[in-house]
């Protein structure tokens, strides 16, 4: 046992290790808490959408910083997110226009987003390879001024999600009703559709933006199977992401695999595993007490 003890504490006394910790905790937190709004409103997939659209993004920033002469990749995450944003709030002005629908104009944004970073990224001069840590993400690279910025990119979301929720609730769950009590539904839709875009840029450091909408949605289909509101939904998905953070990057490290992916691929293992012995545990819940040994009420 000493000797796990020993490697752990000499991982943690890496400062790469240290900083991709704390960066996978604060995104599995601040993911999962846009991403109830998005379950909430059976958009499930516009984290997908939103990433491709950022993909261009990325290749854009590359392009200006390219024309600018900086060093290449400096202006990839700004320009991420400025198309992100964008995308994300022409999408909801699109969805309740009522012209295109929903699933359309997600269509729309998927094909468009990667054609147009693939494009892009080869006219600033760059190569595919040049995405894949975009697409994949890239905890191995983070520097001190990536940690700094994710970290207060996260707590903005996680402010914002915290202090509008019962808002945004309301702008999702009951729309009509929502504006009948006076509130301005449009403008909380499209601002939960930027906090949306602003959490896909923030997550694709961790685990890229082909998997960022697992990391959004994942912890909150986890935390349905038990939560019976939407403040313990979006508060238990919070917590299941921070800790699959943690332990995907552990796992990652001890054995060698894709920090991303290995993250990802861990809550859907938690889902299942939640999801299958469900009906088990409420079957031993109901079950007389005669059969339990426990004393009747």
């Amino acid at each position: 046992m000493s000797g796990y003890a020993d490697y752990w504490i000499q991982m943690l006394q890496d400062p790469l290790i240290r900083r991709a910790l704390l960066v996978a905790v604060l995104v599995g937190a601040a993911a999962p808490v846009i991403g109830t709004f998005l379950v909430q409103r059976r958009l499930a997939l516009l984290g997908d959408g939103i990433g491709h659209v950022a993909l261009t993004g990325v290749a854009l920033g590359w392009l200006i910083g390219a024309g600018l002469g900086l060093t290449p990749g400096t202006l990839a995450v700004p320009g991420a997110i400025v198309a992100a944003v964008a995308g994300s709030v022409i999408i909801e002005l699109v969805r309740t226009s009522g012209r295109t629908s929903g699933d359309l104009a997600l269509a729309l944004m998927f094909y468009g987003g990667i054609a147009g970073g693939a494009a892009l990224i080869k006219v600033a001069g760059g190569t595919s390879a040049t995405l894949v840590a975009y697409l994949f993400g890239s905890l191995s690279t983070l520097s001190a001024s990536d940690v700094s910025a994710t970290a207060e990119l996260a707590v903005i979301i996680l402010m914002a999600g915290l202090v509008g929720r019962w808002a945004l609730f309301a702008a999702g769950s009951d729309e009509p009703f929502a504006r009948a009590s006076g509130i301005p539904t449009r403008l909380w839709n499209i601002a939960s559709a930027a906090l949306a875009a602003l959490t896909v840029t923030v997550a694709m450091r961790v685990v890229g933006l082909l998997l960022v909408s697992a990391l959004m949605i994942v912890p909150v289909a986890i935390s349905q199977l038990a939560a019976r509101s939407f403040a313990r939904t979006m508060a238990w998905a919070a917590l299941i992401g921070a800790v699959t953070g943690a332990a995907g990057l552990f796992t990652a490290y001890w054995y060698d695999l894709p920090p991303g992916a290995t993250i990802v691929v861990l809550a859907i293992a938690i889902y299942a595993i939640a999801a299958t012995s469900r009906p088990l545990v409420e079957k031993l819940a109901h079950r007389p007490s005669h059969l339990t040994g426990q004393p009747r009420s």
